[in-house]
């Protein structure tokens, strides 16, 4: 019953009301031109490269990552990434070149200058991404044993390389115009509506081929039943990674300015158990994806090249588990700077209580950091394998990739960031938020990347 009031409260606020609707209708232009094959392209050569994708861990991942469009030989097959790759080196850029600290700290200007910086950026790689699609569309189509033949010339891959690039690029104004006139974070419900679109379908395969009498049926629905327990648990634990922190209290001294009394007050440090978010294995694959590239260029996968190309291997995941580890290591140390937070601390009148300011501050941020990291990059590495153990059980390739991995915390953690956008709307009016009893907690940087 109240599930019904919270929806009736939703609708009966006129602006959060057309947000919604708003979100619904560009999440329908974006699905719709999914199927927009691009020109010259036959039904044929999309199955050729659907089997190739279907095939492949990497361009599995990608298709999902693009709702379907990469193997669909969409005008949007080459989705949002090359924007998320073009924000990951502009924020990088961030933490490192001096240049870009300072815009960061130029407030709206300089965050205007980067999000320029970020959109040139992106257009580069669509130019260096895009024919590199098309070359390897023709490859597949070439090499099927369909018969079915493709031949891309200069100037058929120059139009086709301004097709696919308008289409990334349009992706992208739809992403910002959710998040001025939707219900926020656009870039990343984006991704999550790509996520989401192959999960009927994945779902719906693995409940085939756990009927009675189907193919390499194993454990029949009893099976099924369990493996949806044991994903509803890998959501559970991925919920807990996402939110978990170690609150730090920090208290702020007195003072007496005229008859009015300031600071005084007891507040607490969020610091998070993954403060890296979904970065590591994000740079993980990245160098998890050079063996790959290197057996394209051999022509085969042999020996060492062999036991890191096989996802579902044991060094490969073992190798790719470690990279984890040390990735979220690298990157908390280059986001949270305790030495920066003891230093506002102090120049702000506040102190952790028996510990004193300044050096032994930040020492101490430092000790905590370190210790709660720990446990949050093990699982983080877990959750990142879980899809290799979920297909040596049996699972399907489809169905397994949302076991773990960078899909299912970008999903739990775009959720959380859109029904706390909810229910900030409702508590705003004076309604009841979404939960009973306290609040839904987003993630702090807002990004699902």
């Amino acid at each position: 019953m109240r599930f019904f009031d919270t929806l009736k409260n939703i609708w009966t606020i006129q602006e959060l009301r057309q947000r919604i609707l708003i979100t619904l209708l560009l999440v329908l232009i974006y699905r719709l031109g999914c199927y927009v094959v691009l020109p010259g392209i036959s039904p044929a050569d999309i199955d050729a490269l659907a089997n190739f994708t279907n095939k492949s861990g990497l361009m599995q991942l990608l298709d999902m990552f693009s709702g379907g469009a990469f193997s669909q030989a969409s005008i949007f097959a080459l989705g949002i990434m090359p924007y998320i790759t073009a924000s990951i080196v502009i924020q990088l850029c961030g933490m490192i070149l001096p240049s870009f600290q300072k815009m960061q700290r130029e407030g709206e200007s300089g965050r205007q200058k980067m999000n320029q910086y970020t959109r040139y950026l992106t257009v580069l790689i669509l130019i260096l991404q895009a024919p590199a699609y098309l070359i390897n569309l023709q490859v597949q189509v070439n090499g099927a044993a369909n018969g079915s033949a493709l031949h891309l010339g200069l100037w058929t891959t120059a139009y086709l390389t301004i097709i696919l690039a308008a289409g990334s690029m349009f992706i992208m104004w739809l992403g910002e115009r959710i998040t001025d006139r939707g219900i926020g974070n656009g870039i990343s419900f984006i991704i999550l509506v790509g996520i989401i679109a192959r999960l009927p379908g994945a779902l719906y395969y693995e409940f085939i081929s756990r009927l009675p009498g189907a193919s390499g049926n194993q454990g029949g629905l009893v099976m099924f039943i369990v493996e949806i327990i044991l994903l509803f648990a890998v959501t559970v634990g991925a919920v807990l990674l996402v939110q978990g922190t170690r609150k730090v209290p920090v208290q702020y001294a007195k003072r007496i300015v005229g008859n009015r009394q300031y600071g005084g007050a007891r507040q607490y440090i969020p610091l998070k158990v993954n403060a890296a978010g979904v970065m590591p294995i994000i740079f993980a694959q990245a160098i998890m994806f050079i063996p790959m590239t290197l057996a394209g260029f051999r022509g085969g996968e042999t020996g060492f090249l062999h036991a890191f190309t096989d996802i579902n291997g044991f060094w490969y995941n073992f190798v790719f588990f470690i990279l984890i580890v040390a990735f979220t290591y690298f990157y908390t140390a280059i986001t949270v700077r305790p030495t920066q937070m003891a230093e506002d601390m102090k120049r702000n009148n506040g102190f952790i209580p028996g510990v004193k300011p300044g050096k032994k501050t930040a020492e101490y941020l430092d000790a905590i950091m370190s210790r709660i990291t720990l446990p949050g990059s093990i699982f983080l590495g877990i959750v990142a394998i879980l899809p290799a153990f979920a297909r040596f059980f049996g699972i399907s390739q489809n169905f397994a990739q949302f076991f773990g991995g960078t899909s299912l915390l970008i999903m739990v953690g775009v959720v959380l960031d859109t029904l706390q956008q909810v229910e900030s709307h409702l508590m705003m009016h004076h309604y009841d938020g979404l939960m009973k009893e306290g609040k839904i907690k987003g993630r702090t940087t807002g990004q699902a990347y």
